[in-house]
């Protein structure tokens, strides 16, 4: 295969990033409307990746969040998103890269993406996307008010 100099795979990734970045832009800027939500997932140890030791033990590498009824403070910066979530009734604070993110869902709409991981993440012995299998579920659906954790199985085309 000839050498890619300017490395339009990574070119291509980023722009799809983009347009995940932009929705949650729109997001925070205007609120969530018409029945849209999103899912994120991310790796959990990627470099620059926040979120509490509890959470981190409970998912020590995979990791999907829902923004939809219940998330407070949604902050898309150019390189990540934070966002407050409630988790068994306590606000708890997450920081995403966007190079951490694996998938992004807009079920309202049947839209989604999936991302590879960047190089930089591949060298850290991350794998390069979410697993075929489902990830661990939730043992009962939260409670109102408290953030969910969901497999994105059902919304992949086979």
């Amino acid at each position: 295969m000839a050498e890619d100099p300017f490395n339009y795979h990574e070119m291509l990734g980023r722009a799809v990033r983009g347009v995940m970045r932009e929705a949650l832009a729109r997001a925070a800027q205007s609120g969530l409307s018409g029945g849209h939500y999103f899912y994120l997932t991310f790796h959990t140890r990627a470099p620059g990746v926040e979120l509490p030791d509890f959470l981190l033990a409970k998912y020590p590498d995979l990791m999907t969040i829902v923004l939809q009824h219940q998330f407070w403070g949604l902050d898309v910066r150019e390189s990540a998103v934070s966002v407050t979530l409630s988790f068994n009734n306590r606000l708890e604070r997450l920081a995403v890269p966007f190079d951490a993110v694996t998938a992004f869902a807009d079920p309202s709409v049947k839209f989604a993406l999936q991302f590879e991981v960047p190089d930089t993440e591949k060298r850290a012995g991350l794998p390069a996307s979410a697993p075929e299998s489902s990830p661990e579920k939730p043992e009962r659906p939260p409670e109102r008010g408290g953030a969910e954790v969901v497999a994105l199985d059902k919304f992949r085309k086979r």
